[in-house]
């Protein structure tokens, strides 16, 4: 499972990657756009927030996998290994239950809004939904993977400045 997270999260950044380029292509043509020709693309406002809220969380996902978030241990450096686990073992509780809340208010939105088009695009706004599914999924395979592997022993514990997990 290791192996095709990795591959997963390496394709993830190479998706950004381009999410990013379009989304700078789209405001930028559209800015010149509208100040040297007095025109636009339509379709430019809409399409780069989609870009971006898709861009956001498929980012996060591969932040997630390289323990790229902001984290404190003021509390958790504290305590021995055991209280270490503990910590560990509840965060990663509570994070997996923020994924199965986000995977079911998105998957809600998203059978909501199948039919509704976006103004501009005429897309289904579903696919705006989507990416809080894909997020919340992902993410939750990535701390279950996490979890196993610190209950074998495959990783050792945070201590006060070191890498987490």
């Amino acid at each position: 499972m290791d192996l095709i997270l990795d591959h997963y999260c390496r394709a993830l950044k190479v998706v950004v990657v381009a999410l990013l380029a379009i989304m700078v292509a789209l405001v930028f043509s559209n800015v010149v756009l509208r100040y040297a020709f007095n025109s636009g693309i339509t379709i430019s406002e809409e399409l780069s927030r989609w870009l971006f809220v898709w861009l956001t969380f498929l980012g996060s996902i591969y932040a997630l996998r390289e323990h790229q978030h902001l984290g404190t241990d003021v509390l958790v450096s504290r305590f021995g290994p055991k209280g270490r686990l503990a910590c560990v073992l509840v965060g990663h509780g509570f994070m997996l239950w923020v994924c199965w809340l986000l995977f079911a208010g998105a998957l809600a939105q998203t059978r909501l809004n199948w039919n509704v088009t976006a103004p501009s695009s005429g897309l289904s706004v579903a696919w705006f939904y989507m990416s809080g599914m894909v997020f919340s999924v992902s993410a939750a395979l990535i701390l279950i993977e996490q979890l196993i592997r610190l209950l074998r022993g495959d990783c050792s514990m945070p201590t006060s400045g070191e890498e987490r997990l």
